[in-house]
């Protein structure tokens, strides 16, 4: 899981992120909208000037039953602010997200 801001004067300490993460994926519900709440969440909280959140996560009921499809991952997706309209943004955040990315 991906959770990124870019501040507009209101920044939280690093583990408040996760607890925010921790507050929706405790409920029982689907992967896109728990994309969604934590995006919400994030830009209530600090109103900054863009939110991004991925979540890349394996289901066990893709694995264990049904299709029984080993290894198969779902993506989503939630960007908002200026992850959603500036381009170089959201693709700088995308590939820091899968590692191909270096922070200068």
């Amino acid at each position: 899981m991906h959770v990124a801001y870019i501040p507009d004067g209101r920044i939280a300490g690093l583990s408040k992120l996760p607890r925010i993460v921790d507050v929706f994926a405790r409920r029982l519900q689907v992967q896109e909208r728990l994309t969604e709440q934590i995006a919400g969440a994030v830009e209530e909280a600090l109103r900054p000037q863009g939110v991004g959140v991925v979540i890349e996560a394996m289901h066990l009921c893709m694995m264990m039953r049904g299709v029984e499809k080993q290894n198969s991952k779902t993506l989503t997706s939630a960007m908002r602010g200026v992850f959603m309209d500036d381009l170089g943004t959201r693709e700088e955040f995308l590939r820091l997200c899968h590692g191909n990315g270096v922070l200068g």
